[in-house]
């Protein structure tokens, strides 16, 4: 919770801000979280870190108030560094210190009737080594709901018990920066009775009956349901472990001919809980992988998350933006609180293929994503050569260069530009206009359409 000393810093550092014009970039320095499941190289590498072993899970950049970036004007000095020529001494002050100090200059008139004071959109990258927990975000009536819940029964906002950490939906979307493997969405219910059929266990038993008394929509619930709550029953790790062998010996044997026709398996869907049993053993999440559609994704290809869409992440490097939202519904695979109840009553049960967002190849070399939501979409690809290449011209944008160097170049009161080297994340405030990249790089800029 926030002390009244904090909350007279935040007072502060805002009140130390300039009034002027916001600076036509802002160098972003960003925190890493270092989840149990992140990679021990892959966001070392971005940033030129010398790995040490231990993970680094996300990149966050933006103004979440969990782990805000804080801003440095372009050309200051950085904390230990000598002030540059001509620069100022880093401030040290928050993104969301500088979206309150001036909201409309920094966001943009829209933007603020829109979401109020606040940067919208949260992005980050995320590099899993292991698999990510079995979870859901939550609609916008849900999360308003369980937050003030949550606060009435006075949860502490960085407690460990806590389910809804803002009042925010959680909308998101990858893009793959390595090869990028999931889980999406939930198979037709066909389809996951073919996969079902022939494993051993009282659970998967009682989920296949589910499905055939209603092979729809309601069945894929029930089927669900009866998988979560059953890692409170007392048998449940030895049920596992019986129906992870017959998944073993399937993977083994291979596809088997029964009633004259090939029992369609799947190997990578077997494989999927086989890796899954191995990295949490006992959670009926392996299990619940074979109703999901198990996705890959190529550099550059993407996938959309809406609210209340069962999905876990499994390994790889991706650009990840979303509603600036931290509440993660979980059920399963992870090490971190559960809340079987929660998850089911935000979740989407509709049989379907996981999301995609709509791309626009303009041929300039960054193509757009967009999302069917409001608070975000991304511009990202390779830039080559001097040939400038417009950027999102309004609100407020951060870009991030993920291999090479680019040099941003804006117009706004005068000719201003900036150059980003690799694992270097900038923020462009609205007031900044029209911006330019050209160079030779990789680069991802997050913006409001």
């Amino acid at each position: 919770m926030t002390s009244a000393a904090d909350e007279r810093s935040e007072e502060a550092s805002v009140d130390a801000l300039p009034a002027a014009r916001p600076r036509a970039f802002y160098r972003l320095e960003n925190t890493v979280q270092p989840y149990d499941w992140g990679s021990t190289s892959a966001i070392q590498d971005l940033l030129g870190v010398e790995p040490d072993g231990r993970p680094a899970a996300e990149l966050w950049m933006g103004a979440h108030p969990l782990a805000p970036s804080r801003v440095v004007p372009d050309g200051a000095a950085h904390p230990g560094e000598a002030p540059r020529p001509g620069g100022a001494t880093a401030s040290g002050t928050s993104l969301a210190d500088l979206v309150r100090a001036d909201p409309v200059g920094v966001l943009g008139q829209r933007v603020l009737d829109q979401y109020g004071p606040r940067l919208p959109f949260l992005l980050k990258v995320l590099a899993a080594e292991r698999a990510l927990s079995l979870q859901v975000h939550p609609h916008p009536h849900r999360a308003r709901a369980g937050f003030n819940r949550e606060n009435r029964e006075g949860v502490a906002r960085d407690s460990p018990l806590r389910s809804f950490h803002d009042d925010q939906h959680k909308p998101e979307m990858v893009v793959a920066v390595s090869r990028f493997e999931g889980l999406s969405g939930f198979r037709r219910p066909a389809r996951i009775l073919e996969l079902l059929d022939g494993l051993d266990g009282d659970l998967v038993a009682r989920m296949r009956a589910a499905l055939r008394a209603r092979p729809t929509e309601a069945g894929v619930r029930e089927a669900f349901t009866l998988a979560l709550h059953a890692r409170s029953e007392p048998d449940v790790a030895a049920d596992l472990v019986r129906t992870v062998a017959s998944v073993r010996a399937r993977a083994e044997r291979g596809p088997v001919t029964g009633s004259g026709s090939p029992r369609r398996t799947s190997r990578r869907a077997d494989a999927t809980v086989l890796a899954l049993a191995e990295q949490h053993p006992g959670d009926p999440g392996a299990v619940v992988s074979l109703m999901l559609n198990r996705v890959t994704l190529a550099p550059g290809e993407s996938m959309f998350v809406p609210s209340g869409h069962v999905h876990a992440y499994l390994s790889g490097c991706a650009v990840e933006v979303m509603a600036s939202s931290d509440n993660v519904l979980r059920a399963g695979l992870t090490s971190k609180l559960v809340d079987v109840d929660a998850l089911l009553e935000c979740a989407t049960c509709t049989p379907g293929p996981a999301a995609r967002p709509r791309l626009i190849d303009d041929g300039s070399g960054l193509v757009t994503y967009r999302p069917p939501v409001a608070e975000f979409a991304l511009r990202a690809g390779q830039v080559a050569g001097d040939a400038p290449v417009p950027l999102p011209a309004v609100g407020p944008r951060v870009v991030l260069c993920l291999d090479g160097a680019v040099t941003l170049e804006g117009s706004g009161e005068g000719p201003v530009e900036t150059r980003l080297a690799r694992g270097e994340s900038v923020f462009v405030p609205h007031a900044t206009g029209t911006v330019v990249v050209r160079g030779d790089g990789r680069v991802v800029v997050a913006y409001v359409p």
